[in-house]
């Protein structure tokens, strides 16, 4: 991990861990129903404070917690045109595999990349510290990812500069 990265990632890591406290809240609308009340926002009460961790403009983390789910969404560092086109990419094939991470929403907030969603069920069937490791280490390799295939793609254009510059000289 940077060091850069890292006291943003710590940051995230401790608030997750504490937004994380979710129990079994049954809707207060309709019997036998559980909402996630992050989600439904019906009742104010039931919604703790929205908190924006933020590295930068760019790049930032919004927790909104309620009494029985959480969300958080994720705004992935888009420095240049590359880096947004490889960031919309990226999101987008992991957003059509929703499903299979079992925590990740289809659609993202407003301003934001990627988002999940974590109900008191997911608290149940797995460890909340495996939940908060998984996205911060999320977080980590989208980075990676997108700054590998940033480099990927600059190098594979100067291939194809000095290709094509070479007919000219």
């Amino acid at each position: 991990m940077a060091n850069t990265l890292r006291p943003y990632l710590n940051c995230v890591r401790a608030s997750l861990e504490a937004a994380m406290c979710l129990q079994n809240f049954a809707s207060q609308e309709v019997e036998r129903h559980n909402k996630p009340e992050v989600e439904a926002a019906k009742n104010s009460e039931l919604l703790m404070n929205r908190l924006v961790i933020s590295r930068n403009a760019n790049e930032r983390v919004l927790i909104e917690s309620s009494i029985n789910s959480m969300r958080v969404s994720i705004k992935i560092k888009q420095a240049d045109e590359i880096e947004t086109i490889l960031c919309k990419k990226f999101t987008r094939f992991m957003t059509q595999r929703a499903e299979q991470f079992f925590i990740m929403r289809r659609k993202a907030i407003e301003d934001y990349d990627i988002s999940f969603l974590i109900t008191n069920f997911h608290t149940e069937a797995f460890l909340k510290h495996k939940l908060t490791d998984f996205i911060v280490q999320f977080m980590q390799d989208v980075d990676k990812e997108i700054n590998e295939q940033k480099l990927s793609v600059n190098a594979r254009a100067r291939i194809v500069a000095q290709a094509y510059l070479k007919e000219y000289l």
